[in-house]
């Protein structure tokens, strides 16, 4: 009986120790997804930041005369396409459930800014003030859609490392 129930006790204590080590294990591989989607969406909104920053140097360029409005609006076309690239990485992301609603506002943002530029090269290429206002009115939107999904995501953060 004795050695049965040592038995039973070894056996036990084998399961325990292998399920503190999947545990283990498992916290971090959740821990290594986490920071390779942070990773990711640190980088789209990198290259988010760089592109935008290119667009309005370029706009800027444009109101100080140093380039002319066909030379914009050509960019404007690249521009738009390298949004549009933008938008497709927050398809490939793989967020964790807690920042999924941050991430679809960050992307939400990002296609207000994208349509923002679109009107704003708009009024450029036709002088439509109506286009102007728009583009206006989305860039608000997408600042406050921003800024929204930047409360979501460090709540979800500071959630995260409190587990």
């Amino acid at each position: 009986m004795k050695i049965k129930a040592i038995h039973i006790a070894g056996i036990a204590g084998a399961i325990i120790i292998a399920l503190a080590i999947l545990f283990v294990y498992s916290a971090d591989q959740a821990k290594n997804r986490g920071k390779a989607f942070g990773d990711s969406l640190q980088t789209i909104q990198d290259e988010l930041k760089k592109t935008q920053t290119e667009f309005y140097s370029m706009k800027t360029m444009l109101d100080e005369g140093a380039i002319e409005k066909e030379e914009f609006l050509e960019f404007g076309e690249t521009h738009t396409k390298k949004m549009q690239e933008i938008l497709k990485s927050y398809e490939l992301l793989s967020p964790p459930e807690s920042f999924a609603k941050s991430v679809k506002l960050f992307k939400t943002s990002t296609e207000k800014q994208l349509e923002s530029d679109q009107y704003l090269i708009e009024w450029i290429a036709t002088n439509d003030t109506a286009h102007k206002i728009r583009s206006d009115l989305l860039l608000q939107e997408s600042f406050e859609n921003e800024m929204a999904g930047l409360v979501l995501f460090n709540e979800a953060k500071n959630n995260a490392g409190q587990n």
